[in-house]
C-alpha cells in the first residue's frame, strides 16, 4: 500500500498540538514512508524522541533541501500541521512551491484547498506533481443513512476526548493493534485527515462531509468494515470534543454508534481549552455525564495525555482521577492499554469465542 517516500512540513510547529498531522504520521503511517520532518527549531533531533521520548529513526531538517539531500528519492511533501481555520501557514507557501519545483507532489489535510490555488496547480503541472486536497476527497460525499448500522454485530469502541488535539486518535490504534495482538480481529475506522494519510482502509473525514450526511456516511463506513473484514471489534476515533465551543465533535459519532465502550482521553495537565484560554477546560464530571446521557453507558476507561506534567505528577493524577470517579484509568503511553483489553475480554467473553 505504501505510495512512497515523504518528508512532513511542520516548520515551527512540531512541538506544538497545531502539529498533530505530523504527530500522528511519525507514529504510524502505512501509506507513506515517513523520512523526514522539516522544523528548523528542532533540527537534527530524532522526531519521535522530540514528540514521546521514543526515538523512530526519523530526523527533523532544517529545511527541504536538507532533507532531500539526504533522500533524494523522496516522492512527497506532506503538510503537517492543523491549524485554527485549516489555512496554510504564510511561511509555507514558499516551501511547498519549493517543492512542486523539484517535483515533489503535495499531501494537504487543509480547510483551504490548495489545489483550487492557480498558480500552485500551475507549478505542478508543470513539474509532474499533484496536489492532493485530503478533505477534498470527501467534500461532496453524500450518503444518508439507511439503518444498516443495526447490522453492525462486532463490539464498538469510541475513543473521544475533553478536548480537540489530545490523543484520541493515537489511543483507538493503540487499542486497535493491542486487539489484533491477542489474535481478536478489530478494525480500525478514522474520522479525520490524518487516518487517511497513515493509510487507513475504512475513513472518512468527518469535517468535511455536510451535516445532514455525517450519520450516513459514518454509518456506510463502519457498516463496510465490519461487512468486509468480520472483525469482532470496531474501534472509531472522535473527533473535537462535545463540549469544545470552537471545535465540537464526536456527539455523531457517539449517537449513532451507541457504543459498548466509551473510552475518555484527557489531559490534566490543560488548564484551559487548546488554542482558548478563554475557555476553562471544563470539569470531567460534566463529560462522565454526557457520556452517560448519550449512550446510556458509563465512560468505560480514561486515558491519561501527559501534557504538562512529570511521569511522577502523570502517575498521581491517574490514582487522583480513578479514586474519584471510579473508572479504570490507565497513562497509554506510559503503560499501554493493555489493562483496557483485559477488561475487555472479561466483560465481553464473546471476544475470546
Amino acid at each position: 500500500m505504501e505510495e512512497g517516500k515523504a518528508v512532513v512540513l511542520a516548520e515551527g510547529l512540531y512541538s506544538s498540538t497545531d502539529g498533530k498531522t505530523a504527530h500522528g504520521l511519525v507514529r504510524k503511517s502505512l501509506r507513506y514512508k515517513i523520512v523526514g520532518v522539516i522544523d528548523s527549531t528542532l533540527a537534527g533531533r530524532d522526531a519521535g524522541e522530540v514528540l514521546d521520548g521514543k526515538p523512530r529513526g526519523i530526523k527533523i531538517y532544517s529545511s527541504l533541501g536538507e532533507a532531500l539531500r539526504e533522500h533524494p528519492d523522496t516522492r512527497f511533501l506532506i503538510i503537517g500541521v492543523a491549524t485554527a481555520g485549516g489555512k496554510l501557514p504564510e511561511n509555507y507557501r514558499a516551501i511547498v512551491k519549493e517543492a512542486l519545483k523539484k517535483g515533489l507532489s503535495i499531501v494537504s489535510g487543509l480547510h483551504e484547498f490548495l489545489s483550487d490555488d492557480p498558480e500552485l496547480m500551475r507549478l505542478a503541472r508543470e513539474h509532474g506533481a499533484e496536489i492532493i486536497d485530503v478533505r477534498k476527497i470527501y467534500y461532496n460525499k453524500r450518503v444518508f443513512y439507511t439503518g444498516r448500522i443495526r447490522e453492525v454485530k462486532a463490539l464498538k469502541v469510541v475513543v473521544i476526548g475533553t478536548d480537540s488535539a489530545i490523543g484520541k486518535r493515537t489511543v483507538a490504534h493503540m487499542i486497535t493493534d493491542e486487539l489484533n495482538k491477542r489474535n481478536v480481529k478489530a478494525v480500525f475506522v478514522g474520522t479525520g485527515q490524518t487516518a487517511w494519510m497513515q493509510g487507513a482502509k475504512y475513513v472518512f473525514v468527518l469535517d468535511s462531509v455536510i451535516n445532514d450526511f455525517i450519520p450516513g456516511v459514518l454509518e456506510e463506513t463502519v457498516w463496510r468494515a465490519y461487512v468486509e473484514e468480520k472483525p469482532k471489534v470496531i474501534v472509531v476515533p472522535g473527533q473535537g470534543s462535545p463540549l469544545h465551543p470552537v471545535f465540537p465533535g464526536s456527539y455523531e459519532i457517539l449517537n449513532l454508534l451507541k457504543p459498548e465502550v466509551v473510552v475518555l482521553q484527557h489531559a490534566p495537565g490543560r488548564k484551559h481549552l487548546d488554542g482558548f484560554p478563554e475557555y476553562p477546560m471544563p470539569p470531567l464530571e460534566k463529560f462522565l455525564r454526557l457520556v452517560e446521557l448519550i449512550t446510556d453507558r458509563r465512560v468505560y476507561a480514561i486515558t491519561i495525555n501527559t501534557e504538562g506534567l512529570s511521569r511522577e505528577e502523570a502517575l498521581r493524577e491517574k490514582e487522583r482521577i480513578e479514586k474519584e470517579t471510579g473508572i479504570p484509568t490507565v497513562i497509554p503511553l506510559l503503560e499501554g492499554v493493555g489493562r483496557i483489553v483485559d477488561m475487555m475480554l472479561r466483560d465481553f467473553p464473546e471476544l475470546k469465542v
